[in-house]
């Protein structure tokens, strides 16, 4: 390029890179140094909501298992003392049995019949004493007298049976004595001062609202007594099947054991519907099916482990019981008839506490009648005598009745818990709608 002289220089051409103008295509759309802080924030903010997440998920598990927790607490401070209690109260049939026992298999036999008896008659003021007592949160004071009458019993039993040999009509008696005694505990201190704030002394008001409190405690007895007397069925028919004093030895160590572990779902059964009313007077809803989950999952844990027990060391629970090597062996072909039977008690006692509390008794009664005497009963009868598979086929009818029982509990407390959870929902929504519509209503008149 010629320059002529006079005239402005010119400016010095551009580099070659820089001389030809790039298109939009070629531009790049962000440089390599936007490129790597752009990347930089994206992954620092995605932590940043990763971490946060994680925190409210820690949080959430915490409080969760915070809730569990305390819950849990609540169920065992009426729980525990009740079943223990329980478990205390009826170890005085226990002992009672296994003296016996030892005696003879007829003596096994004759006891387990007579103390059925026996225990029908007191149970009734036992139970209804004990729930007043539990209303007011007395269980220590009921743990405290079980365990007092139970090394009573003990000591009356080592002298007069194991010692004396007065053989299993002392047993039977000195048994009778101790559940009165138990009686005569309990009403004394709930009468004489134990009480002052619910027991002022006999008087009329005790007859208000007898009809309601009838209706309802009617309810729960039969739901009691038909379950209690469904399995004892077993025992009296075992007595036309072969080998007949053996396999009602056996069939009364399992049916004992069973009782016995039960008196721990009851302690839950009680607990249970207490936590469950008491949620339900607050207007909990969520609080009532809170603590049905949590008693249900300390039935099925608690029930998992008696039914590993008694499959694991089946002869030696039979030996407490007897010395009788053919009822020992009886007794071990029975065990996983047996841990199912635990198994599915648990649950079913939860279930019909949660009943309890939400007062459908008589409906679970009802219930309790179809599924063990409409179903198991007649089942039993026909794997039993009909299929020919003895004590084993009656014991599998009667299970299955159980199972029957318990979905049907189960999807009653669904039901009905989801019905209870949308008219609970609605009445909220009513009182918010009145609320906002009186707030309104007072707005306007201040505006005015």
């Amino acid at each position: 390029m010629s320059w002529t002289p006079g005239t402005p220089a010119p400016a010095p051409a551009p580099s070659t890179m820089h001389s030809q103008k790039m298109t939009p295509a070629e531009e790049p759309l962000l440089s390599s140094t936007s490129d790597d802080n752009q990347l930089r924030f994206h992954t620092s903010h995605q932590q940043q909501l990763q971490h946060q997440r994680d925190e409210e998920s820690l949080d959430e598990t915490q409080s969760l298992v915070q809730e569990i927790w305390l819950e849990n607490k609540k169920i065992w401070q009426i729980a525990g003392p009740s079943s223990f209690a329980r478990v205390a109260m009826f170890s005085l049939t226990v002992i009672t049995q296994s003296f016996a026992g030892h005696l003879g298999n007829r003596d096994l036999a004759a006891i387990s019949i007579v103390t059925t008896v026996l225990i029908s008659i007191t149970f009734g003021f036992l139970f209804t004493l004990m729930r007043f007592l539990q209303c007011q949160l007395k269980t220590g004071m009921i743990a405290w007298l079980s365990g007092g009458v139970l090394v009573v019993h003990v000591l009356l039993s080592w002298i007069f049976v194991g010692r004396m040999r007065v053989g299993i009509t002392g047993a039977a008696v000195i048994l009778d004595l101790s559940w009165w005694l138990s009686v005569v505990g309990l009403f004394s201190y709930s009468v004489f001062g134990g009480c002052p704030h619910s027991w002022t002394g006999f008087s009329k008001q005790a007859f208000h609202g007898l009809w309601e409190f009838f209706k309802l405690s009617f309810a729960s007895g039969v739901m009691l007594s038909l379950e209690n007397f469904f399995y004892r069925v077993l025992i009296i028919v075992s007595g036309n099947m072969e080998f007949a004093e053996v396999a009602v030895d056996a069939l009364s160590i399992c049916i004992t054991m069973y009782a016995w572990e039960s008196m721990i779902p009851l302690g839950f059964f009680a607990a249970t519907g207490v936590r469950v009313a008491y949620e339900l007077g607050a207007e909990s809803n969520r609080g009532a099916k809170f603590a049905a989950k949590v008693s249900l999952l300390n039935a099925i844990a608690l029930g998992v482990l008696f039914s590993l027990l008694v499959m694991i060391v089946p002869d030696k629970l039979a030996m407490i019981f007897t010395s009788s090597s053919s009822v020992t062996k009886m007794v071990h072909e029975l065990s996983p008839f047996l841990a199912i039977t635990i198994l599915v008690n648990g649950i079913q006692s939860i279930l019909s506490g949660v009943a309890v509390g939400y007062g459908w008794q008589a409906l679970v009664a009802f219930v309790n009648v179809g599924s063990y005497y409409i179903v198991g009963m007649p089942l039993g009868i026909v794997l039993g005598w009909c299929l020919k598979f003895g004590i084993k086929g009656i014991w599998a009818g009667m299970i299955i009745g159980t199972i029957v029982q318990t979905f049907i509990l189960v999807i009653i407390t669904i039901r009905f818990q989801g019905e209870n959870e949308a008219q609970h929902d609605s009445i909220q929504v009513k009182i918010r709608r009145a609320s906002n519509y009186l707030n309104c209503k007072f707005i306007c008149q201040i505006m005015d």
